[in-house]
């Protein structure tokens, strides 16, 4: 079968409900990769040219799923691999509700997925060893991040507050009660 005729096929296998698929259950044969892929700014690729189709983009955004480094996408009876450059989706826009440890942090993905930043969906930032340049992410569910895109970032650098950890001064974000570091403090 052609890399069209699979993708059209995993499309029709996609049960038809509210919600996200329970693809952490579905547990099909890996049927081989797929030339489809997310690059970092959260365009989605299929045979090298990006997806222009919003709806279509969404709908195999919510039958993704990592295993250990690999990304696969899931249907009831076939697992495809694909390949992602950093995280499945971005975070775009920040909503900020109340302040101090009674913030509650809320992130829309590329992909129109919401999360609420928390014990259960933390954020955290990676720092490049070589350029220091900081890569920040939420968990959007199971293991699936979300980069926060750097305007989403910004927003958060101003709403950072000091705080020390393991007598370290760090600047961080509270979100559900918990405090997320994102950069030492200067």
């Amino acid at each position: 079968m052609t890399d069209s005729g699979k993708a059209n096929d995993i499309l029709a296998q996609i049960p038809k409900h509210k919600g996200l698929p329970p693809v952490h259950l579905w547990n099909p044969d890996f049927c081989g990769d797929i030339d489809m892929r997310i690059a970092r700014d959260g365009t989605w690729y299929y045979l090298g040219t990006p997806i222009g189709r919003k709806p279509m983009v969404r709908l195999f955004s919510t039958i993704i799923r990592r295993d250990g480094d690999d990304y696969f996408l899931i249907t009831p009876v076939e697992k495809v691999g694909i390949r992602v450059d950093d995280a499945p989706f971005v975070a775009v826009t920040l909503d900020v509700q109340g302040s101090g440890e009674q913030q509650v942090l809320s992130f829309t993905s590329n992909v129109e997925d919401q999360v609420e930043a928390g014990p259960e969906n933390p954020l955290r930032v990676e720092t490049d060893p070589v350029t220091q340049e900081p890569s920040p992410y939420v968990l959007m569910r199971n293991n699936l991040e979300a980069l926060i895109h750097r305007n989403v970032f910004y927003q958060l650098v101003e709403l950072a507050v000091p705080r020390e950890i393991d007598g370290e001064e760090w600047l961080g974000v509270w979100s559900h009660g918990a405090f997320y570091p994102i950069g030492r403090s200067s």
